[in-house]
């Protein structure tokens, strides 16, 4: 087995495509729609590849960034136990219920789906009525996120949502309110939530809010009888566990070391892109969030945390050995340098930060791993930051072999990616010497 990333040999067969985009025709993984995901395809190429069939139902797989929870539904699915951190509220929220999902009651489901549809047909019909719920405070931006004909509508819908007693079933009703909403609104995925007429698009005056939800919990209803026709076959029912939080917290939260089998996982990638910006209607109108700024999704506590956190404060430096990336570092932290913190020093803070943050983790991820067979699978991308390309996945895995994990292989798995205009914006890329073709692979490790 080659001991460097170096050295390591690309696999490009004998995986599928990670991209999340073949999610939206799976049952349960397609609820949500996740711009950060990966597909349940990879997931299952990962498990044929690292655990072993007659292993499955002791086996332990972990997401440390479970997102909306493809990772942990797909591995649910194959009989095993699962446990996910996910600091994003709205984002765990989607993997919570989907794994519980197996619990409701399907008759209990679809009769409060008619009492939506009955109740909104009765609460729009009437021009008089007024709804129990407001919208968020401080929740603002360039244009009026619904009009006001969608948006009474929308509070209606919020009035029935939580007046459902069955928390399981509630929890339904919103993740199918937040994975529509922004389609009625005056925002729209490109695939970063952006302003409909900044693409072109004509503002919604109105629209019929109550067929929209319905119809997403109709495909939700089928995804719950199927998932509960899938379980049975296992033999036995897998346990599952989502945490509200960081994945920092895992040694206070998690009671046993060393008892991970498989982890599979795409940490926030080193382009700045801000999670909690594209899920801020959501975070704000299910209640997470309230007010200006990204509080309710703990930005300052995600993982690589952002430019805009860190561009003010003194030199980071690395808490950490590791010369080559130190090297990058201050060659990112040379470049614009009259621009401070929109230049090069900015920059910089913000990559030391990254890897730093990838120090922790690796630590605590060697702590998990069950000495000898268990296998980590991180899916990550390179980035251009002020010109210079950071070869995420080789110092990612320099860096966990720090922390006592033996590198084992690099899969490529997508030779071009999007997110070009992320990480090549004016304000980061002023004197590019070549082009950079951005790259997505993951890397395998081992305790």
């Amino acid at each position: 087995m080659p001991q460097t990333l170096l050295d390591a040999p690309v696999q490009t067969n004998g995986f599928r495509d990670s991209a999340f985009a073949k999610n939206k025709i799976l049952p349960v993984h397609r609820w949500v729609p996740w711009i950060a995901g990966f597909s349940a395809q990879f997931v299952d190429d990962c498990i044929s590849a690292y655990l072993q069939p007659n292993k499955k139902d002791t086996a332990w797989i972990l997401d440390p960034f479970a997102g909306v929870g493809t990772t942990l539904v797909e591995s649910y699915i194959h009989g095993i136990n699962v446990v996910g951190f996910e600091i994003n509220p709205y984002a765990a929220l989607a993997a919570r219920t989907k794994l519980e999902a197996v619990n409701v009651e399907p008759g209990t489901l679809q009769a409060q789906i008619a009492g939506f549809q009955r109740f909104m047909k009765t609460r729009c019909a009437s021009a008089n009525g007024k709804p129990r719920s407001t919208p968020p405070a401080g929740f603002s931006g360039r244009t009026q996120l619904f009009s006001p004909a969608v948006e009474r509508k929308i509070l209606f819908a919020l009035d029935f949502i939580n007046s459902i007693p069955i928390s399981a079933v509630r929890d339904i009703f919103r993740v199918a309110f937040g994975s529509v909403m922004v389609n009625v609104s005056n925002y729209s995925y490109e695939p970063s939530l952006t302003r409909r007429l900044a693409v072109d698009k004509d503002e919604i005056g109105d629209a019929p809010v109550d067929e929209v939800v319905a119809s997403k919990l109709m495909l939700m209803l089928e995804d719950v009888r199927w998932l509960q026709t899938q379980v049975p076959k296992l033999g036995h029912k897998p346990t599952a566990k989502v945490y509200d939080d960081s994945f920092f917290v895992a040694p206070n939260k998690l009671k046993r070391q060393s008892f991970i089998d498989l982890l599979v996982t795409s940490p926030p990638y080193l382009n700045n892109y801000h999670y909690p910006r594209n899920t801020r209607p959501q975070l704000h109108w299910l209640g997470f969030a309230s007010g200006p700024g990204y509080g309710g999704a703990r930005e300052s506590e995600s993982f690589g945390k952002f430019w805009q956190t860190v561009r003010d404060l003194d030199p980071i430096k690395l808490n950490f050995v590791l010369p080559a990336l130190a090297e990058a570092v201050e060659d990112v932290r040379s470049r614009n340098a009259e621009k401070s913190a929109y230049g090069g020093p900015g920059w910089a803070n913000y990559v030391a930060s990254y890897f730093n943050d990838a120090y922790r983790f690796c630590k605590i991820v060697a702590d998990f791993l069950k000495p000898g067979k268990g296998v980590a699978v991180i899916v990550l991308g390179n980035s251009i930051i002020q010109g210079v390309e950071i070869k995420t996945d080789y110092f990612f895995g320099k860096i966990a072999e720090l922390c006592g994990l033996k590198f084992e292989e690099t899969l490529l798995l997508r030779e071009k990616r999007t997110g070009t205009s992320i990480i090549q914006s004016s304000v980061r890329v002023d004197r590019a010497t070549k082009k950079t073709v951005l790259y997505e692979s993951a890397i395998v490790l081992r305790k």
